[in-house]
């Protein structure tokens, strides 16, 4: 029985031939990530053993949660993660002014690639594997080991075929991809399993589609996420992945305990109604208005340079409704330099928009756009569990770019086709 592009990679850095699913094995690990929040109570860990760690170029520090720090907690927090890089000479922390969200800048900034195994506390490291790589979210005690011994165990994950087919039409972004998966599956219905990308409507994806993808993989209970290497690949990681590589493809007679199907030319952009990433609907479908009081466009779902042009082209000549609140958030640093060369920031800020640095802030509750009791929020992140962005009795609706922008602009739920 031949592999999947998961187990590939497993049976690699596992050392063996062939593995197989529900076989338990250990790996040498590629990279290893956390961020402000989770990397404190790892490093305290991590410093009960008494080792050094395993190697200071495969391990990546992001304080990207509640940083800038919004408070004196914060503060802390980044304080351990500094202190510890600095003392271990952690080659790959990003400070303040050159830190951009985990998950945007490790693809942007070549440190995770094709073939690589990934492991980071923080549930959507899944993201990477948009490149062709296997990437999985860890618990802190899980991430302390790693740090001290380069190693992980894995349960080889059974796995199920997403084949794409069709044209994607103009009004669809990986986000209604993704979000009209889960909504067929359910938010458990990959639970422990990979989400495998296969079908000639890959082609059809940008390496942004892609990325948000499987950045929401977990959003179905997916252990992770993975794209086959193509073209859009190999051009996304030509000037930023250095280091030797060899892709990973599927074999004829790979096992998989699922397949589901989605022709991309019938879709339609939705949003996922409160309190779950799975509770989908079209918005075409939706039967009354739902008026909204804020936007947040961002996340390491959709704060990529593509995402903020979707949204600066449907922007343009228009003004945020006045009784609604619209934060942009780049994703990077360089995003953001970009966004303004292009003229993008300016057309945000014309629209009536705040513009953020850089941070997780709001997809967390964390600050930077937190709701009150009764208010609602289309966001482009990729969680709307109850009080996920504030108040528990606070409403988020999850969206792509796209829809984000048309409903600030019209103060309810709505598509790029309703604004005039």
């Amino acid at each position: 029985m031949g592999m999947n592009m998961s187990e590939k990679i497993l049976a690699k850095h596992a050392g063996l031939d062939a593995v197989e699913a529900g076989q338990l094995i250990i790996c040498d690990l590629d990279m290893v990530l956390a961020n402000d929040i989770t990397a404190p109570p790892s490093i305290k860990k991590f410093e009960t053993l008494g080792r050094p760690v395993f190697d200071n170029t495969k391990i990546a520090l992001i304080p990207d949660h509640f940083q800038p720090a919004k408070d004196i907690k914060s503060a802390g927090l980044a304080k351990i993660v500094r202190d510890f890089c600095n003392k271990n000479n952690i080659v790959n922390y990003f400070e303040q002014g050159r830190v951009g969200i985990e998950h945007v800048i490790l693809p942007e900034k070549g440190i995770v690639g094709p073939g690589m195994l990934t492991i980071g506390a923080d549930s959507h490291t899944c993201t990477y594997g948009a490149l062709n790589g296997f990437s999985t979210g860890v618990g802190t005690t899980d991430l302390a080991m790693a740090i001290a011994t380069g190693k992980a165990w894995f349960k080889v994950p059974e796995a199920i075929k997403v084949n794409l087919t069709g044209q994607k039409p103009a009004d669809i972004t990986g986000k209604d991809v993704i979000l009209t998966l889960i909504g067929m599956i359910g938010v458990d219905g990959a639970l422990y399993r990979s989400l495998e990308f296969a079908g000639p409507g890959v082609a059809e994806l940008s390496m942004t589609d892609r990325l948000t993808i499987c950045n929401m993989a977990i959003e179905a209970g997916g252990k992770n996420g993975i794209f086959p290497f193509d073209d859009k690949t190999a051009a996304y990681v030509k000037d930023r992945f250095k280091k030797p590589f060899e892709p990973v493809s599927a074999d004829p007679d790979a096992k998989y305990c699922r397949v589901v199907e989605i022709n991309l030319s019938e879709l339609k952009p939705v949003v996922a109604f409160p309190h779950l990433p799975g509770n989908t609907k079209r918005i075409e479908d939706i039967p009354e208005p739902i008026r909204i009081d804020q936007v947040v466009l961002g996340s390491c779902t959709n704060g990529r340079l593509e995402d903020l042009e979707i949204a600066a082209k449907i922007f343009e000549g228009h003004q945020v409704a006045p009784h609604v609140r619209c934060i942009i958030i780049p994703g990077s640093q360089a995003i953001y330099k970009e966004a303004i060369k292009l003229g993008y920031i300016d057309t945000f800020i014309d629209a009536g928009c705040v513009v953020s640095c850089p941070t997780c802030g709001p997809c967390l509750g964390g600050y930077m756009g937190i709701l009150a009791a009764g208010e609602r929020c289309v966001s482009t992140t990729n969680r709307n569990f109850r009080g996920r962005m504030g108040h528990v009795d606070s409403e988020v609706y999850l969206a792509g770019p796209q829809v984000a922008a048309a409903s600030a602009i019209l103060g309810r739920i709505a598509t790029p086709g309703e604004v005039k």
